[in-house]
């Protein structure tokens, strides 16, 4: 009789039914291509794009934040913990068992109606006092039947996971952001030896200028137009040398360092545009991974309904003992001394005041906003690789027109100076050719950056297989998602 009871127990336990909803995944309307598509975007965003670039440092300055960066060290701890939840949550599913082990001696009083009181639970004194030992195996196990366990190890496996894409997310946003910060302090560099290359011609102009304001040949005004423009260049240079500073050291926070200088490799001249990847709106679902922690968070706050919703019925454990007493310890171990019990409570709920009925609710608003959170990460998705395309498209065309902008600036300085030269126009069409052609190379140095920039955004908009390769370089886990996910049970299979 007791081998049939326990056998339908165990049978309940592994097919008793899950109360809550089984998660499925929600319709997501995706269109079909993206507005602004690039003709000439390759399939590779499951390379290594910033090898791309063809600079060494840079690349150097990735693998080291990979290694050392702060955010990434939080973020992998993060997933430990969450592992840590995930294994105590499950260990909920299986029998609790410890051992005890009492050694002691006591004395009872005498002087009661029924002589000598046992004050142990499991032993007769024969003599006081007396000494007792105990030796207890004890076991506690909650049978689930309604899945109230399994829901919530289910939401806490999801927790892990999402924990898990947070981590992927800290790796792609790390990179994007390192590569975005060099190229932003080498498009400084730049425009940094365009002030200086302009300050000292203008200074040259200036030196000339003097030497013939003594001689009485221009006068102080024009001297002083000089001056202004030579000094104008002179401003900008301590400027920019501000900015380059306070890149560097946010770059060197960065990848994990304290501040200071950073290497320098190649010109932002010199640097390989990266190719434009080349994907689907659709891919976006399984590419993020900030897309795929969303939904492993509505998978868990999905399976906490059930969790809430199992305490409407009622609870089942069996708790047993089973040991040895003996006020003798070479008796212990002997027949006589054995002792054992079993119970099987059960616990129902009865009247709770609306208790129960307040987390159900709650959960199933926890559950729409994670819902609603996950429509609006992957339209977020949709919108940040719109906004790269178009970005990196019309920066192209804005860089063309601004190169033959200052191409013709260019010309147009060196004519105005000829004219001054030769005596057909004074020297204010000279500093105003100059003027332009200052502002039109500065700007051309900030778009080339831009261009950059929007191209590394638009990689990091994608997502794709290249962060796997990033996670190759953190001198840790290699592709933990997969391996955390190859070590717990699926949902439902606990």
């Amino acid at each position: 009789m007791r081998n049939v009871l326990i056998s339908s127990l165990v049978t309940l336990f592994l097919f008793g039914c899950m109360v809550g909803p089984n998660y499925r995944r929600p319709n997501v309307e995706t269109p079909p291509s993206w507005r602004f598509e690039e003709k000439e975007a390759r399939e590779i965003t499951q390379t290594v794009w910033w090898e791309q670039f063809g600079d060494p440092v840079l690349k150097e300055l990735i693998e080291i934040a990979l290694q050392e960066s702060k955010d990434l060290k939080i973020a992998v701890a993060r997933v430990e913990e969450f592992l840590g939840r995930y294994g105590t949550t499950r260990a909920a599913l299986f029998p609790q068992v410890s051992a005890d082990a009492i050694t002691g001696r006591s004395r009872a009083t005498g002087n009661s109606p029924a002589g000598v009181i046992n004050p142990g639970a499991y032993l007769v004194l024969p003599t006081n006092p007396a000494n007792s030992f105990q030796a207890f195996l004890s076991a506690s196990w909650e049978i689930d039947l309604w899945g109230k366990l399994r829901r919530a190890s289910e939401a806490s496996r999801a927790d892990l996971l999402s924990t898990e894409e947070a981590r992927r997310t800290v790796i792609l946003t790390l990179v994007t952001s390192v590569a975005n910060a060099y190229v932003n302090l080498r498009d400084l560099d730049t425009q940094l030896e365009i002030a200086q290359r302009t300050a000292q011609s203008r200074g040259e102009s200036y030196n000339l200028f003097q030497l013939r304001f003594q001689a009485g040949l221009i006068s102080e005004l024009e001297l002083n137009q000089v001056k202004s423009e030579y000094e104008q260049a002179l401003s900008t240079i301590p400027f920019l040398e501000k900015i380059i500073a306070q890149q560097e050291n946010a770059l060197s926070v960065l990848i994990g360092r304290n501040p200071g200088p950073i290497p320098r490799g190649k010109k932002i001249d010199e640097f390989v545009l990266p190719a434009v990847p080349a994907g689907l709106p659709s891919d976006l679902l399984t590419n993020r991974p900030d897309i795929r922690q969303a939904e492993q968070d509505l998978i868990a706050a999905n399976a906490r309904i059930g969790v809430a919703k199992s305490l409407y019925f009622p609870t089942i454990s069996l708790t047993g003992l089973f040991g040895y007493a003996s006020t003798d310890l070479s008796n212990l171990f002997t027949g006589p001394s054995r002792t054992w019990s079993w119970a099987a409570p059960l616990t129902a709920p009865v009247f709770t005041g609306g208790a129960i009925a307040g987390q159900v609710k709650s959960a199933e608003a926890i559950q729409q906003q994670a819902l609603l959170r996950y429509q609006q990460v992957i339209q977020t998705g949709f919108r940040e690789v719109e906004d790269a395309l178009i970005d990196q498209k019309r920066s192209r065309e804005q860089l063309e027109i601004q190169a033959q902008r200052v191409g013709s600036l260019k010309k147009y300085a060196h004519f105005a100076r000829q004219r001054f030269d030769n005596g057909y126009t004074s020297y204010i069409e000279v500093l105003d050719a100059e003027r332009s052609l200052f502002t039109a190379e500065l700007s051309q140095a900030e778009t080339k950056g831009v261009l950059f920039q929007a191209l590394v955004n638009l990689y990091k908009a994608m997502g794709g297989g290249w962060i796997v390769g990033a996670e190759r370089l953190t001198g840790g886990r290699v592709d933990s998602s997969r391996s955390i996910r190859r070590s717990i049970p699926e949902n439902g299979d606990e």
